[in-house]
């Protein structure tokens, strides 16, 4: 049989990259296909603040964060909380992916040229016990260049391999079947779209100008989750969370609409933890969006006061950084699908950082001059922007206009001045006491324990109603689509399993589309910076599998 490449890869993200580089280094030939034009190149991957999980780091150690293998894994079992016989893989996944992140991961990136930031970020710090959910230490290392840092070696060497005449880049090729002629699934047919001079992140043309047909002996789908596609979201949306927000905000464009799960099932993968989904909950609308309905996340320090939609304060342990989709379930039983920070300009100086590469330009840029200067700003200017601009943000100099700007947010005004102003002035009680029993409080000065946070991400702890701090701020907080935590089920060589669990010949599948690996490597919750690594991790495992099968 004539053959157009030994592999196809679907999908031109961090994933297939990753996949499509390690076939490059066996000296297979590849065809890699996207919907999406050659300056999209990269997927989400793009977009993202390039955090990654490491274990034991040298990052780690100097700043004195005692971190092992053990504690990493415990973590993660207590966070996935694995509990279907579908889970069986994921598991398999969840481990071989400690192991990566506790071994080979760091210097395997570092040998590519990728380097980091020195401060390592605490992240979903859980505040249940030590076998429940959360990071026991940080473990979120900021790639140094963001998100297109981390794309840049994998496209630098899948470009190698267009120089070399082994891989071709097919844009604007949009799957739409999987198919045999032989025993294998080895056929992969398509729509050719117009081209599009859009820039990256726009919605580009659906136009149809041809039709393809490629054959190859093994098919990696590396095509991304549904995270843009609301109506799928809501449709697969757990019972355990309450019922689907009826307001989202997407933090991925539409084209990750999760078309070619639906295909890749219907060729005879078998498609399982489809309800597990990782939304933020304390996303703000893009006030310079690049997509439709463009969301940011904020990544917060531990000190703002967050209430649900009525001004009451969230229950504990449910502070800002500490568990998300804890939060997300609470806020969807409360009736609404927003919640507040309310703060002063000291504490969101402090403690605001803004998810995505296009927020932090002195990381991205990779200038240690302009991060120095951010660092020495009252308030950093992203963050400053979205305080002029924003639809979200409140700024103002006394309490009770503040809850006038909050309640001309919303459809009903639900803030009370006098119970807002009686929970600050509780919490700004204990706050002025060495002793405390407000939890939030402790959890602060837990916080300022660790170098990391002392220095750039926990402001000191004070009064919000201190004039010396304000002006005071209110952000309102919306739900913010992002990953799929399910997905097609695969071995730890990343073949695509059927649903009698064996492998669907010729198909592998890596990135968001399995998982990140397994079907569901994190379970039901993530230890997040886990995102990037398991496009990497199983990208590379998929690329050496279908390049050892196709010799």
């Amino acid at each position: 049989m004539s053959y157009d490449a030994d592999v196809i890869v679907i999908g031109a993200g961090l994933a297939g990259l990753a996949a499509t580089a390690e076939l490059v280094d066996a000296g297979r030939k590849v065809i890699l296909l996207d919907q999406e034009p050659e300056q999209s190149i990269g997927g989400q991957a793009h977009w993202s603040f390039g955090g990654l999980f490491f274990v034991d780091s040298p990052e780690q150690r100097r700043l004195r964060i005692k971190d092992s293998h053990a504690l990493a894994l415990q973590d993660w079992m207590g966070t996935a909380a694995f509990d279907r016989e579908e889970d069986h893989w994921p598991r398999k996944w969840a481990e071989a992916y400690v192991n990566f992140a506790a071994g080979e991961k760091r210097s395997w990136l570092y040998q590519q040229g990728v380097r980091f930031f020195p401060v390592v970020g605490w992240a979903e710090r859980g505040g249940y016990d030590a076998n429940g959910h959360g990071n026991s230490v940080p473990r979120f290392h900021i790639t140094w260049g963001t998100g297109p840092g981390l794309v840049a070696p994998f496209e630098r060497r899948v470009r190698e391999g267009v120089a070399r005449g082994l891989v071709q880049l097919k844009f604007r090729h949009r799957v739409t079947g999987l198919s045999r002629s032989a025993g294998a699934v080895d056929t992969v047919t398509g729509e050719i779209l117009e081209p599009s001079g859009i820039e990256r992140g726009q919605a580009s043309s659906r136009e149809v100008t041809g039709a393809f047909e490629l054959k190859a002996q093994a098919v990696i789908v590396t095509s991304g989750g549904i995270g843009g596609n609301h109506d799928l979201v809501r449709a697969n949306w757990p019972e355990r969370l309450g019922n689907p927000p009826e307001k989202m905000i997407s933090g991925v464009p539409a084209h990750v609409d999760g078309k070619m799960l639906a295909i890749a099932e219907e060729a005879g993968a078998h498609l399982i933890n489809r309800d597990r989904m990782w939304h933020y909950t304390e996303g703000i609308q893009n006030w310079n969006p690049i997509w439709e309905n463009h969301g940011i996340r904020v990544l917060p320090g531990p000190s703002s006061l967050w209430l649900d939609a009525r001004g009451k304060r969230l229950p504990v342990p449910l502070f800002p950084g500490f568990d998300t989709l804890g939060t997300l379930e609470h806020i969807m039983k409360t009736g609404y699908d927003y919640t507040w920070f309310v703060l002063d300009q000291k504490i969101i100086g402090k403690e605001f950082a803004l998810s995505g590469s296009e927020q932090n330009p002195d990381l991205t840029g990779k200038s240690i001059k302009d991060v120095f200067i951010r660092a020495r700003a009252d308030v950093p200017g992203p963050v400053k922007a979205f305080m002029d601009h924003g639809v979200d943000f409140v700024v103002e100099k006394d309490l009770g206009s503040l809850v006038r700007g909050m309640n001309a947010l919303t459809k009903e005004p639900l803030i009370d001045e006098a119970e807002l102003r009686r929970e600050i002035v509780s919490r700004d009680r204990e706050v002025a006491n060495p002793f405390t029993k407000d939890l939030q409080v402790m959890a602060i000065r837990g916080a300022r324990n660790y170098l990391g946070d002392k220095l750039i991400r926990t402001a000191s702890p004070h009064r919000i109603l201190d004039p010396k701090a304000g002006p005071l701020i209110a952000v309102r907080l919306n739900i913010l689509t992002r990953k799929t935590l399910g997905g097609l089920e695969t071995d730890l060589s990343s073949r695509v399993l059927t649903e009698g669990g064996d492998p669907l010949e010729g198909v592998y599948a890596a990135g968001e589309a399995a998982g990140f690996g397994g079907g569901g490597v994190h379970g039901y919750r993530s230890l997040e910076g886990t995102f990037l690594g398991g496009c990497l991790f199983s990208g590379r495992t998929a690329g050496r599998a279908a390049a050892k099968a196709t010799a």
